[in-house]
């Protein structure tokens, strides 16, 4: 039989007609590559600039206000906050109020003038191997005062402090944020095509016939994903203690609680894409439009901080963002759930809201 073209092109305009009727699939054709390359390309940079920093100033005269205002003036660091001595220092970057500090002694002035190295200190949070990389860079700072004349050589301007990962191991800051990814991964994926399939299997009909309530359904639904999620945490966990020697220097307990918050926020996220979409294949592109924006702004493979301010405000929608920083507070910078009360808080009620409006949407009776 010979091949026509005929019916190649009949073919292929039944295709054409059935991909302009489903808006879902219409849309996810033009709208991903549209958003998603005005966004990401306004949003990627590697280049570091604008990061929040304290400064605790003991010399307290021309000199050292010139050099803060010199080293901000470099545009890698914001002095957002002023501390008194290098131990509040230290407790800021150690909350995650700031990501460096500047400390300048009461000596720095004369150890300059006698051609001493490392009159100031750059305090920095090595979490982010990149963010901890563009400061360091900080160290070679060229400072000139007043009406010097020539250039002081110098090896070292600013001696550098990193703190939570001295080695600069990408390992550090690669392993907390991937339980983070592995976890949007999974557990939406997992729930989004959760009602889907129950309609698709025709086992819809059998939970119309039983007296079971939506909110019990729901809640039903994404038990067995909560255990499911806990045992990734662990693995991971394990997997990046043994292999890549990641420090855990907080609570294990408020890791796995925070872990719990993060997995029902994601499954609650998941539970409405799986009310939303009418097959699998729909949930499965909802879950790609969800989760490629999670993965680019939420810090895990560009600084948060490098990003422009609208970026970062839509970041702030996404709980991998908050997550991020809390998983990285606790296993690398030792903090407690107390003191990332605003991240918790978030996922919290990102977890509550979610779950009443996938509740509100699903609807027991057959299409």
């Amino acid at each position: 039989m010979k091949t026509s073209i005929v019916r190649i092109l009949s073919v292929c305009q039944k295709e054409i007609l059935q991909l302009v009727r489903d808006r879902l699939t219409f849309g996810m054709v033009v709208m991903i590559p549209l958003i998603q390359l005005v966004l990401f390309g306004y949003t990627i940079n590697t280049d570091v600039r604008h990061v929040p920093a304290a400064v605790a100033d003991h010399l307290n005269n021309s000199f050292s206000r010139q050099l803060a205002l010199d080293v901000q003036a470099t545009q890698v660091l914001d002095f957002k906050a002023v501390a008194f001595t290098p131990a509040e220092l230290e407790r800021m970057i150690r909350d995650g109020q700031v990501a460096a500090g500047l400390y300048i002694p009461r000596d720095a002035e004369r150890r300059y003038y006698l051609g001493q190295e490392a009159y100031a200190q750059l305090l920095i949070d090595g979490s982010d191997t990149v963010l901890g990389a563009a400061v360091s860079a900080l160290g070679k700072f060229p400072f000139q005062p007043g009406n010097v004349v020539g250039n002081r050589s110098q090896t070292e301007a600013l001696a550098t402090r990193l703190f939570y990962n001295p080695e600069r191991r990408s390992a550090v800051s690669i392993v907390p944020g991937l339980l983070g990814v592995i976890l949007t991964m999974t557990m939406v994926m997992f729930t989004a095509v959760a009602i889907v399939r129950e309609r698709e299997r025709g086992n819809m009909e059998l939970l119309v016939a039983t007296p079971i309530r939506n909110v019990e359904l729901m809640v039903g639904k994404i038990i067995p994903y909560i255990v499911i999620g806990l045992i990734q945490v662990a693995i991971i966990v394990t997997l990046g203690v043994v292999l890549f020697r990641v420090p855990i220097t907080g609570s294990l307990w408020s890791l796995f609680a925070a872990c719990l918050i993060f997995i029902l926020a994601n499954l609650t996220l998941g539970l409405l894409i799986s009310t939303l979409a009418k097959n699998q294949m729909a949930a499965m592109q909802m879950f790609i439009f969800v989760f490629l924006p999670s993965l680019l702004l939420s810090g895990f493979m560009f600084p948060f901080v490098a990003m422009p301010q609208f970026a970062q405000k839509i970041a702030e929608v996404l709980p991998l963002t908050h997550f991020l920083r809390i998983v990285r507070g606790i296993m690398l910078r030792g903090q407690s759930l107390t003191t990332m009360t605003d991240d918790i808080l978030f996922l919290v009620m990102f977890a509550f809201i979610f779950l009443v409006i996938s509740t509100l949407r699903f609807s027991k009776r057959l299409e």
